[in-house]
């Protein structure tokens, strides 16, 4: 935690060339079902197993994503507000899904499509605690550090890889915080690995902006926590996979 503060507060007195860096990322979002269905303790083995004969090699679910950035605010969303399958036969309305932090002010906003209802998150930052490890790889040119937290909700080990030469708190999902951009979030063991396909700098002050009408149920974090550990539970319950209703 330590190391990471220390990084921060070289991050806030960077020079100008740093202050100014901006752009998007686009990120593939692989959601695999059978690993997934396999932690589900309501499943026997014998069903676990003939889930993933019928998913066969098809238990891939790709989600194109973006993420809009600057030293002091980010948005993260669905890179086409209608997804589509690869072989363009079946498309769909996304749920909506914006994440919005200003690292300056230390406030995010939230709006979330779940449970049949859109809420919208207003709450102050609650940066995760990450514990950054001794360990390096390559993502798409950039040299990546690794670090660790958890979700303690949803009960999910999280793996960052992040970019210390992109000097920039944000990364996708609910994940943010280290001392540079996250590259790669790995979601409980692969459960779902989202990466970093490209990275353009440019100016995208016009996209961080919130949007002026907010439509949807106010909550707060606590809220919010309270929600989704309700569902789960009640859902493993009734033996029910409860990321049908929510996402993973």
């Amino acid at each position: 935690m330590k190391y990471i503060k220390t990084l921060l507060l070289v991050l806030l007195t960077t020079p100008s060339w740093a202050q100014k860096m901006e752009g998007v990322v686009t990120y593939e979002r692989v959601q695999y079902q059978t690993k997934i269905y396999s932690r589900l303790t309501f499943l026997s083995q014998e069903e676990k197993d003939r889930i993933k004969m019928t998913w066969g090699n098809d238990d891939e679910w790709k989600t194109k994503m973006k993420l809009f950035f600057s030293p002091t605010q980010s948005k993260y969303t669905y890179f086409n507000t209608q997804g589509q399958t690869e072989d363009g036969n079946y498309s769909w309305r996304q749920d909506e899904f914006e994440i919005y932090r200003d690292f300056e002010k230390e406030k995010k906003t939230e709006i979330i499509e779940m449970l049949g209802r859109t809420y919208v998150l207003e709450d102050s930052l609650n940066m995760p605690r990450w514990k950054i490890m001794n360990q390096i790889k390559d993502i798409n040119g950039h040299v990546c550090m690794m670090a660790v937290t958890e979700d303690t909700i949803r009960n999910q080990k999280i793996t960052a890889w992040f970019a210390d030469d992109i000097p920039v708190q944000a990364g996708p999902e609910r994940y943010y915080g280290l001392p540079g951009l996250i590259m790669e979030l790995n979601i409980n063991d692969g459960d779902v690995i989202i990466t970093a396909t490209n990275v353009e700098l440019k100016p995208v002050a016009e996209e961080l902006k919130l949007p002026k009408k907010l439509k949807g149920r106010k909550i707060s974090d606590s809220d919010y926590d309270k929600i989704i550990s309700t569902h789960i539970r009640d859902s493993i319950k009734s033996h029910r996979n409860p990321y049908w209703a929510i996402r993973y």
